[in-house]
């Protein structure tokens, strides 16, 4: 140890010591994680731990360059008061950004099922969000500001355990400059490679993380700094070539042809209803009758509905597009804030718009939240209806914006003054969290083991509030209501947590005259459906841009997600994780109560269609994104009316 000592500068040793100090602070962070978030994590073993370690190097490799750079330079003025003061405040801001990133997912990871990306600011830099969450935050969760508080001064203590007394001129030059040159060149690039992760041809990813671990494992073994930096640049999807392009259309082809299947009269109205986090767990009718919504049980025994309904992604702003666009978010960013969220697209009301139709979007947070009312209008929407179109803001829960039970059926009047036929998109709120209940319901709401529970049984009267409402208007008989959810909730319950169930949801087409008759299909159905469905119910026939297909003409029913690196795709009764290019795992996702065992090695021939079948839609959302040829030429897609 004393000859590792003298050979190596006290500089260097420094160094090391301080990033070694980083290292642990990460890992505490990441304890810290783990502890909060345990039940989504059920196969954890020691290389898991090892492998996070890894990517902590990385991260620190990556955050600290300007400081290790600059502090390896043979410059001899180490042992001045001002050049240790900018070096220790240089440290201690980035030491304090990476364990407050860290700190943010500890319990926002509860809501994503992810370690969150870069396109969280931009999110929440939209409209007012930030400032009217901030208190609510802090409130709820002031417990991480003190752990915060608590491992900075940590850092602090531990950081003047290796102050020491560096060279300066006082030391020979020649001697001086000969060493920390030699030092500069040969652990510079040892830094720079382990920022890299390797010395592999591209630097290592998120995706990379699931080539160490089991996908659903690698938000442990991942940082959210490290995520965060990974994404900063809002970057652009990388092109696939998995088949030629003759292949790629026998594979899969986004362009489909709506076909009249004369249920429902000509002229129908149309009115989508996105319920903030109804995830199935809290839905009796899919529980044996335990639930939380008992008008939308109701609801459901008088609609078409599905056992199997899957959300597209785990975020609102993620569902919007699934919904109106049949355009899904299969990269990091989602399709609303990625670079590609101004391309040309198909969307319901723009569709709907040249067959006569008015729409408007309704929903009641401050406007700018989520980039709803700007997405609004690329999407075609005549009107957009937020809190400041309510302007009532008696009626404002101080947090998100205007109370479920008032702003549903104010949208339900507001219809009537819609033109017919119109399409209407209602997206709730009340149901998010800080899962807000006015002081006069807080003793008539459901309460369960989990806070949202009260949040949903709230929810769900302010549904039946709108449907109240929607009956009196002379409209209501000739409208086809879908009825959905955005996403999954946070859960503390370990079957919802897992892949084979985070992504479902209620989804359900409500007639009143009855034309469309009650069911309960165990068909497959994804938001990516509803254009296509609808389209094909109100006997509108065109050829339309979709990754979504028609209820009524899905010769495969199938659904599929991403989420950090990992495809999650649904056909049949199995769930397929494709991670780099390859098939990782096969389950049951009709398996209830224990885990599904993983069962790929027995279905071959099965697991290599449904490969070839995640390569198609990969290498065609790649291309068309990047080309901007997410829509059909409007000569062509009128070439049936």
């Amino acid at each position: 140890m004393k000859n590792l000592k003298t050979k190596v500068p006290v500089h260097v040793r420094i160094l090391m010591q301080r990033l070694g100090i980083t290292l642990l602070l990460l890992y505490i962070t990441r304890i810290i994680f783990l502890a909060f978030n345990s039940s989504s994590f059920h196969e954890l073993n020691i290389w898991d731990f090892v492998v996070s370690i890894w990517f902590d190097m990385i991260t620190i490799g990556l955050f600290f360059i300007p400081m290790y750079t600059l502090f390896l330079l043979p410059i001899p003025v180490r042992g001045y008061k001002l050049h240790r003061f900018f070096f220790k405040l240089f440290w201690h801001i980035i030491n304090a950004l990476l364990i407050a990133l860290n700190l943010l997912d500890v319990e926002y990871f509860k809501y994503t099922s992810k370690r969150s990306t870069f396109d969280l600011f931009s999110m929440l830099s939209t409209g007012s969000d930030l400032k009217q969450l901030l208190t609510t935050f802090i409130k709820d969760f002031w417990f991480l500001i003190l752990i915060f508080i608590i491992l900075t001064f940590f850092a602090e203590w531990l950081y003047r355990k290796t102050q020491i007394q560096l060279e300066t001129f006082k030391t020979k030059s020649q001697h001086f400059y000969k060493k920390n040159i030699i030092w500069l060149i040969a652990f510079l690039p040892i830094l720079i490679i382990i920022g890299r992760g390797g010395f592999a041809l591209k630097p290592t990813g998120i995706i990379e993380a699931s080539n160490y671990c089991k996908p659903e494992n690698t938000p442990f073994v991942l940082t959210t700094a490290f995520t965060m930096i990974k994404t900063i640049d809002q970057g652009g999807l990388e092109k696939q070539e998995f088949f030629t392009e003759s292949e790629l259309t026998s594979a899969f082809n986004p362009i489909k042809t709506s076909k009249a299947l004369n249920i429902l009269p000509e002229g129908t109205n149309v009115m989508i209803i996105m319920l903030e986090s109804f995830g199935i767990e809290f839905i009796g009718t899919y529980n044996n009758g335990k639930g939380y919504t008992p008008f939308l049980d109701s609801l459901i025994d008088q609609s078409l509905s599905f056992n199997y309904a899957f959300a597209n992604g785990k975020k609102s702003i993620e569902a919007v597009p699934a919904v109106l666009a049949s355009m899904p978010t299969l990269m990091e960013n989602p399709y609303i804030s990625s670079p590609y969220g101004n391309n040309k697209i198909n969307t319901l009301p723009n569709i709907l718009q040249k067959h006569g139709y008015s729409s408007a979007f309704f929903h009641g947070a401050t406007n700018g939240s989520m980039r709803f009312d700007g997405f609004s209008k690329i999407c075609g929407f005549d009107n957009y209806y937020g809190r400041y179109e309510y302007n009532n803001d008696e009626h404002f829960d101080k947090t998100w914006g205007i109370l479920d039970e008032y702003f549903n059926p104010w949208t339900a009047s507001k219809l009537t003054e819609l033109k017919e036929p119109f399409f209407g998109f209602l997206f709730t709120l009340s149901s998010h969290h800080p899962y807000f209940i006015p002081e006069h319901m807080k003793d008539k709401v459901k309460k369960g083991p989990q806070k949202i529970c009260a949040s949903i049984n709230y929810g769900d009267y302010a549904l039946s509030e709108f449907f109240r409402e929607a009956k009196n208007q002379p409209w209501y008989d000739n409208t086809l209501f879908v009825v959905l959810a955005d996403h999954t909730p946070a859960s503390i319950t370990p079957e919802f947590k897992r892949r084979t169930h985070l992504y479902r949801i209620p989804i359900l087409f409500y007639d009143p005259s009855g034309r469309i008759k009650p069911e309960r299909s165990n068909k497959i159905i994804q938001q990516l459906d509803l254009l296509p469905t609808i389209l094909d119910l109100l006997n509108i026939e065109i050829k339309y841009y979709a990754f979504g297909n028609s209820h009524y003409q899905t010769p495969i029913p199938e659904a599929l997600a991403y989420l950090s690196g990992s495809y999650y795709y649904y056909q049949n009764n199995k769930m397929t994780t494709f991670t780099d290019k390859k098939a990782r795992n096969l389950h049951d996702f009709t398996v209830q109560g224990v885990a599904p065992i993983d069962s790929i090695s027995h279905y071959s021939d099965e697991v290599e269609q449904v490969e070839r079948r995640i390569k198609s839609i990969i290498q065609t959302y790649s291309r068309d994104l990047i080309l901007n040829q997410t829509t059909v030429d409007e000569k062509e897609d009128t070439l049936y009316n």
